[in-house]
């Protein structure tokens, strides 16, 4: 599993989500509220939703 990471289109603020990268697809969470955990996505998903940000 890959360390959190944001956006570098998220600049210097705290008004993002974070993303971590694994096997299983991927976690993520709020920045701004850590503590309340995360949401996973399987593989499918997470490319599903990287593929539609893109366009």
């Amino acid at each position: 599993m890959t360390e959190w990471h944001k956006s570098s289109y998220s600049g210097g603020s705290n008004d993002c989500l974070e993303a971590r990268e694994g096997s299983h697809g991927a976690d993520v969470r709020d920045t701004q509220n850590r503590e309340a955990g995360h949401l996973r996505f399987d593989r499918v998903e997470w490319a599903a939703l990287v593929q539609s940000v893109g366009r």
